[in-house]
Formats: structure tokens, C-alpha cells, sequence
């Protein structure tokens, strides 16, 4: 997937975090929803004064508009967690499991 759909998928993902709709997103920034659309898809990309006014309404850092590594997949997560697991001490792999059973049944 290249940036630009990557950067409209992180819009997408932090107004729907905030429950935001794109008319909404727009009416905060002051475009039309058609353009935060258009963003969003990764037809778009935008000008810094709208990606600060895009940051505000989200209530977050412009830098993290461009966090595209943190939704991994669930295969790439049990790998990540694996790893840490198999690198783990024995009495913290038990107290996980236990936090991770607590969890997991309830």
C-alpha cells in the first residue's frame, strides 16, 4: 500500500476514534467532507495549514498522522508476542498467562 493510502487510512482510523463523521471532520477544518473523503481514500493529499487544522480536531500531533506501523495484522502480532515470550523469564511467561486467562474468561 503506498503512503498516500496509508495516510488517508490513519485519518480514517482517528476520526473514527474521535466518532467523527467526515462531515463533521470537515466542518471542524474547514474543508468539505468530500474533500476529507478524498483524503481518506489516498486520492488526496492536503496543505500543511489543513493537516495542522486535521491534527487539532483529532486532538493529536501532527507527527502522528503519519503513524502507519502500529495496525498489524493478527499473524504479525503472535509473532511480535512469541518473541517476546520465548526471550521472557519463566515466572514472567507464568504471570502473563495468568493475566492473559483472567482476561481472555471474562
Amino acid at each position: 500500500m503506498n503512503n498516500l493510502k496509508l495516510f488517508g487510512k490513519r485519518i480514517k482510523e482517528l476520526r473514527k476514534q474521535k466518532k467523527l463523521t467526515q462531515e463533521q471532520l470537515g466542518e471542524l477544518v474547514g474543508i468539505n467532507y468530500k474533500q476529507i473523503g478524498n483524503i481518506e481514500t489516498g486520492t488526496y493529499f492536503t496543505t500543511m495549514q489543513t493537516l495542522e487544522k486535521i491534527a487539532k480536531a483529532l486532538d493529536v500531533e501532527i507527527n502522528e498522522l503519519f503513524i502507519f506501523n502500529h495496525d498489524k495484522n493478527k499473524e504479525q502480532l503472535l509473532k511480535e508476542i512469541f518473541s517476546l515470550l520465548n526471550n521472557a523469564e519463566e515466572e514472567k511467561i507464568k504471570f502473563i498467562y495468568k493475566m492473559i486467562k483472567i482476561y481472555m474468561t471474562t
